[in-house]
């Protein structure tokens, strides 16, 4: 799978998608967040690739990062400019973006769900880390 942990940066993909991130011109990462975002909250009932699955997750944690009551991103493979102290502008519908996309990441027919319930020690650790970002997320949302 790629994972070296289970938090939402500790994957190849994950990884790879925060260094394209990083490099791009930051006027365009709050839309390369929201597209990551939006392929899976809208991906429908197709079984869901995990890259794109990890890929969101990350999108998630970032934006979880940037509300009010979000946490710091302090993970080694999470792009380099939020590890430096950079910002990304959330507006206002990401985080319920990101909420559906975690709910559907967690949902049948999800290559993420799948290859974590195979490794069954791991996967409520990796659940957990998804659901401690959705909580940040819903939070901003019932304000």
């Amino acid at each position: 799978m790629g994972a070296w942990d289970v938090g939402p940066f500790d994957n190849d993909s994950a990884a790879d998608w925060c260094g394209h991130l990083h490099d791009a011109d930051p006027q365009q990462r709050a839309t390369l967040i929201r597209d990551a975002l939006t392929r899976v909250a809208e991906h429908g009932d197709e079984y869901l690739d995990n890259v794109y699955a990890t890929q969101a997750i990350a999108a998630a944690a970032i934006i979880a990062s940037q509300l009010p009551d979000g946490t710091m991103v302090a993970f080694p493979y999470a792009p380099d400019f939020l590890l430096e102290g950079g910002t990304v502008e959330v507006a206002d519908d990401v985080p319920a973006i990101a909420v559906r996309a975690l709910d559907r990441i967690v949902d049948k027919d999800s290559q993420w769900r799948s290859l974590w319930e195979d490794a069954a020690e791991s996967y409520p650790q990796a659940l957990a880390s998804v659901r401690t970002i959705r909580v940040t997320l819903e939070q901003t949302i019932s304000r």
